[in-house]
């Protein structure tokens, strides 16, 4: 079962700022410090999202990061309506279309 993920606190972020000198090991492998991984719940076999930045730089976030700023994304694609229950209530009805 997964384990529900917190959203880094402010105190967090400042204990885990940085920066961190790490090392490229074989096969391409790096170690994030302990510290780091504490204050992000990260736990062995948790997958990553690495982003090469326009400047150069490295980017790393957790998929429930990514996931967190997607949220309201496509707030104003459809201003005034739920594309959720509408979708909903296009399933249920094809899930009726197909019982008969």
């Amino acid at each position: 079962m997964a384990r529900k993920r917190r959203p880094l606190s402010a105190s967090s972020v400042r204990e885990t700022a940085g920066p961190y000198g790490v090392s490229v090991a074989a096969r391409g492998r790096i170690v994030l410090p302990a510290g780091v991984r504490r204050a992000l719940a990260l736990e062995e076999g948790d997958r990553l999202q690495l982003t090469v930045e326009p400047d150069g730089s490295l980017r790393l976030r957790s998929y429930a990061a990514v996931a967190r700023s997607m949220r309201g994304a496509f707030r104003g694609v459809a201003p005034g309506r739920s594309l959720a229950d509408e979708l909903v209530a296009e399933r249920r009805r094809e899930a009726e279309g197909e019982g008969r």
